[in-house]
């Protein structure tokens, strides 16, 4: 398998340094042009809902109609509808706490702990459910960590603290998907927990809790495929200090949360009850697919994404004054257009023996909501796609001899890009940012979430000519001028250069998965190794 894949890449390497890139033909200027139409003033902003969404995607659909592609949607059509719920607290929140004497204690909801409904129907009513500390709650077995050890936590609430432990055994600068307090409800309530509360280690007098409650009264939008507890929250010091005397707890003598030998405990004797609500209303946006399907293993798809949404104009914005359209020429028209340019020079090329998808999500401005919404209802089976080649901002440069990507050391991807970029003096890095947690911000990683292999290349800092200090000064500079700012418009004397150069890195990448066998994997220290390893039996 290994002497399969390192051929064929190898293969491919040596004919797209040797000028086989004649095979396709990536266009500056029609990249460029086709930026400028949809991040243009009529486009609204692209926000989802809106007259702009209907536009982008229409547009789209008309361009791959042209190509000769076929719709990729479910039930043949273009467009997968993705529905939006949002969730607004009502008020009226009660919770109290019984400890072992029997007596019942009043919380107070937004002094003492903060509480979110979290199920579907916006309601969570919860009796007197037992209580357990899960540390950070994270279980890592490729990181030999386990939070939770033989604690059974069904039918109970687990409260754990933020983040995850510092040092190198979870990437050191770089987080890791174990950090999140997504993935730390998701692993709750797989093991079948009914809440999950996060203790702030201050007071409710601090700013740190006054901050969070005001954060908890807004309105948010949840994501599709979230874990379906009965509620969510967060508790601060001093109520957790209540329930740990009550428990006979004393907090000195638990051994290290960080250090590796924690394991979760029960609050014996300490119970929560819980009663809140909130209304719903419904938004709903769509993703547009398209695709070519295999002569001979259709059934397995490499897809390439980018999102077509931005943040909207004067509608998403009141009150604002001079120019109220966020055009998102950069973020991401540059993106959605290149995925586009991919479909179309990928369907000059032979049908590959795999399926190739193009998937333009929605909402990912608010939250990657469109991905979700797909790995949450795939329309092309997750355990037999082979990999997702995420585009998000092109880079806006002369050649790079760098190609960083997020989250290298994930998965084998790079190493396969990298194999690519070698013959032509190029190289993979990291994206040099890991304050910015890059690899858990953009639409590859709902995929990577659900164990697919994702990779997302970003914007090379060490130029051709000027060195990385020009490069990643001009990058740096560019972001603070023109990141989510109405000034992210199309501009003629873009530089679109770089973006070729990667683009058709990636077709070379994606067509070579799709004329192959074999399975990209994650690298042993992933987090997303485990959640692959569940679906193996379904790419024997």
């Amino acid at each position: 398998m290994f002497r399969r894949f390192t051929a064929g890449v190898a293969l491919a390497a040596v004919l797209l340094a040797a000028g086989a890139a004649a095979a396709q033909d990536f266009s500056a200027e029609r990249i460029s042009n086709d930026i400028r139409t949809i991040s243009a003033d009529e486009f609204q902003g692209r926000y989802p809902g809106t007259e702009g969404e209907r536009m982008t995607l229409a547009w789209l659909q008309g361009q791959y109609e042209a190509m000769g592609l076929q719709p990729g949607g479910p039930d043949g059509q273009w467009l997968q509808p993705v529905e939006l719920k949002r969730f607004t607290p009502v008020e009226g929140a009660t919770a109290s706490w019984t400890g072992p004497d029997g007596a019942t204690h009043p919380l107070t909801v937004g002094t003492d702990l903060v509480v979110r409904a979290a199920t579907n129907d916006g309601r969570a009513s919860v009796r007197d459910a037992g209580v357990v500390f899960a540390g950070h709650g994270i279980y890592a077995p490729e990181r030999n960590w386990d939070d939770y050890g033989d604690l059974d936590v069904r039918g109970k609430v687990v409260v754990v603290v933020a983040g995850e432990p510092d040092g190198e055994l979870f990437n050191g600068p770089y987080a890791t998907n174990y950090q999140s307090g997504a993935y730390k409800a998701d692993e709750a309530f797989r093991r079948g927990a009914i809440g999950v509360l996060t203790l702030v280690p201050q007071g409710a007098g601090s700013p740190q809790w006054q901050g969070l409650v005001r954060a908890n009264a807004r309105t948010r939008t949840m994501t599709p495929g979230a874990a379906d507890l009965e509620f969510s929250g967060a508790l601060n010091h001093d109520t957790a200090a209540a329930w740990a005397a009550a428990a006979g707890l004393d907090i000195t003598q638990l051994p290290d949360i960080a250090g590796g030998t924690f394991r979760a405990v029960a609050l014996e004797g300490v119970s929560l009850s819980v009663d809140a609500a909130e209304t719903i209303d419904t938004l709903v946006t769509h993703n547009l697919l398209a695709r070519i399907p295999g002569t001979e293993r259709p059934e397995e798809t490499i897809i390439y994404s980018a999102h077509w949404d931005h943040v909207g104009g004067a509608g998403q914005h009141p009150g604002v004054e001079g120019d109220n359209i966020w055009n998102g020429a950069w973020d991401n028209a540059s993106g959605t257009i290149g995925v586009l340019e991919m479909a179309r020079q990928l369907s000059r090329a032979p049908r590959p023996e795999r399926s190739i998808v193009f998937a333009h999500m929605a909402a990912e401005e608010m939250g990657l909501l469109g991905a979700y919404g797909y790995a949450a209802d795939p329309v092309y089976p997750l355990e037999t796609t082979v990999a997702d080649i995420n585009i998000d901002m092109l880079p806006l440069s002369g050649p790079t001899r760098d190609i960083p990507i997020f989250g290298k050391g994930q998965n084998d991807l790079e190493d396969r890009l990298q194999a690519l970029a070698e013959p032509l003096g190029r190289y993979v890095s990291d994206d040099g940012m890991p304050e910015q947690g890059f690899y858990y911000r953009s639409d590859h990683f709902p995929f990577a979430r659900m164990g697919v292999p994702a990779i997302m290349p970003w914007h090379g800092w060490d130029w051709v000519e000027g060195g990385r200090e020009a490069g990643e000064a001009a990058w740096r500079a560019k972001f603070a001028a023109d990141y989510h700012q109405p000034s992210d418009e199309w501009s003629a004397d873009w530089d679109l250069t770089s973006a070729v150069e990667n683009l058709t890195l990636l077709y070379h990448l994606g067509l070579d998965l799709a004329n192959s066998e074999d399975w990209p994997g994650w690298k042993p220290t992933s987090e997303f190794a485990v959640v692959r390893a569940r679906s193996d039996a379904a790419r024997q």
